[in-house]
């Protein structure tokens, strides 16, 4: 089942009841002059068990430690925004999967080699993915990128990644003056950013449900990453949401300012369709699938990670 992703942008007060998140206006419970009735009625409740992402964007939101207690039961990545109202912390559950002690031990004890293997698979993906992009929303000839796709190595010691990362996105924007791909850079870096954080947030999630650490990584080392894992898995799903930021500049007028509109498009990331196995699957079902895989490789079950394409 397809988990929905929340986004609470204005104050609110949230709640759990009978196993169900329940959602209340502050101006209309503190009202005396509204009628019991239209109280009652004005009351939002949604099962948990059907949350899959949770972003709280408004410093008047208030949320029960019960509700946060029943969300990470249910492995919900809970995101919360700073003052720019961009995403700047990620909550998961610690516990995720039933055999997470053993699951843990092989991931940790995984070889170098397989590792390595495993990093080659996630880059051909990736770039496989980026020229695709390139192919469908620019003039840019995409043929170097496949070959680099396809003479990557274990470990991509030659490092086609970050040559493909260069042309890629000197090549996507150009419809946009002075573009670079940069956190702080100028928009639609705000989009990119805010879609990486739901991404980044599925991805953790997923791992976790399969009973892995989001933060060894096979190829991200940062210590003072806590989603190096993550990091990892998400770069072949980078392009569903940058193909998603360009449509969104090609029919925005401005992208300077990161409105609710466009916020509610970036929320239908989990839901993009994407090709897995040679059907059409939603986002998050797909990482889904992938981080199965993951642990599967971790286990000796398999070789290949399952990656999505566009087609």
């Amino acid at each position: 089942m397809i988990k929905r992703t929340l986004y609470f942008g204005n104050p609110a007060y949230l709640s759990l009841r009978n196993k169900q998140l329940v959602v209340q206006l502050p101006e209309v419970v503190k009202s005396d002059s509204l009628p019991e009735t239209f109280k009652e009625q004005s009351v939002k409740t949604i099962p948990i068990e059907d949350i899959g992402v949770v972003i709280l964007d408004n410093k008047q939101l208030t949320i029960t430690h019960g509700v946060m207690e029943a969300l990470l039961e249910n492995n919900c990545a809970l995101i919360t925004c700073n003052s720019s109202r961009m995403p700047a912390g990620l909550m998961l559950p610690l516990t995720g999967n039933t055999t997470q002690t053993e699951r843990f031990r092989e991931q940790i004890d995984t070889s170098v080699p397989l590792k390595k293997q495993l990093w080659q698979q996630t880059v051909q993906a990736k770039i496989e993915n980026q020229a695709y992009v390139l192919a469908n929303k620019s003039k840019a000839i995409v043929k170097n990128m496949l070959a680099w796709a396809a003479d990557v190595k274990s470990g991509d010691p030659d490092n086609y990644e970050a040559r493909a990362a260069v042309y890629y996105w000197a090549n996507l924007f150009t419809n946009i003056t002075g573009f670079i791909r940069h956190r702080e850079g100028i928009p639609p870096n705000n989009l990119l950013n805010y879609g990486y954080a739901i991404l980044r947030a599925v991805v953790a999630r997923s791992l976790v449900a399969s009973g892995l650490l989001p933060t060894l990584g096979i190829h991200h080392q940062n210590k003072y990453n806590a989603y190096c894992l993550a990091d990892d898995i998400m770069e072949p799903y980078r392009p569903f949401v940058d193909k998603l930021v360009f449509e969104m500049t090609e029919s925005e007028a401005d992208v300077s300012e990161l409105t609710q509109d466009m916020k509610a498009k970036l929320l239908n990331i989990p839901v993009l369709d994407v090709v897995m196995n040679n059907q059409r699957s939603p986002l998050m079902i797909a990482v889904g699938q992938t981080t199965a895989s993951l642990y599967k490789c971790f286990s000796g079950e398999i070789r290949k990670v399952k990656y999505p394409s566009f087609e």
